[in-house]
């Protein structure tokens, strides 16, 4: 099964539309914490909702659950939620459960504000969650251009200057035991490096 990832950025909703429809999308998973922009008033929750629903394709809102700032005062120090805390809340495993189940009967994309996603949430907090499990992730950028999650991977590190720490054969982060974790921390350092 595949998942993808885009974020509205800019766009007209109908350029934002045929990116969908290019990609085959039959259902948005809004996962901003909070679904409104001022500037794009287009991307409200009730308006996107209405033009989704236009074309077929079905919208979900899955902020409370998957959103970068969570109601959970247990996900906060000085006023920052480390994504370690927000994945480990109840409600995160509720919405990643939601999604797993809904990429049984529709393709989905998840959605946030970000164009970039290595600069969002989506690619930072809730895909590595789920490429643990069958899903094959993409992310739809703003030209329609597909990146693979373990190419974002690649370019996080990159970003970094961590990509030298990881070896050559990239299959060895899969071939892992469990007690070696080298390698593993070494792609998750970034993820939490960026939380806000």
């Amino acid at each position: 099964m595949k998942m993808f990832t885009i974020g509205h950025s800019n766009h007209s909703i109908e350029n934002f539309i045929a990116l969908l429809q290019q990609h085959g999308i039959t259902a948005v998973a809004d996962v901003r914490s909070s679904p409104y922009s001022r500037r794009f008033p287009h991307f409200n929750q009730a308006a996107l909702q209405k033009s989704l629903a236009s074309v077929d394709i079905a919208y979900v809102s899955l902020g409370d659950n998957l959103g970068a700032r969570p109601d959970e005062p247990s996900c906060y120090v000085d006023g920052m939620a480390p994504y370690d805390l927000i994945s480990a809340t109840k409600g995160f495993a509720t919405g990643l459960n939601r999604l797993i189940q809904g990429a049984k009967q529709y393709q989905i994309t998840l959605m946030c504000a970000e164009q970039d996603p290595i600069v969002c949430h989506r690619a930072i907090l809730v895909c590595p969650h789920l490429k643990k499990t069958d899903l094959q992730i993409n992310h739809i950028h703003k030209n329609g251009d597909l990146e693979s999650h373990d190419c974002l991977e690649d370019r996080l590190l990159k970003q970094h200057n961590l990509s030298n720490f990881l070896p050559k054969n990239k299959n060895y982060v899969k071939q892992l035991s469990l007690f070696d974790t080298q390698a593993t921390d070494t792609i998750e350092k970034p993820f939490t490096r960026d939380t806000f």
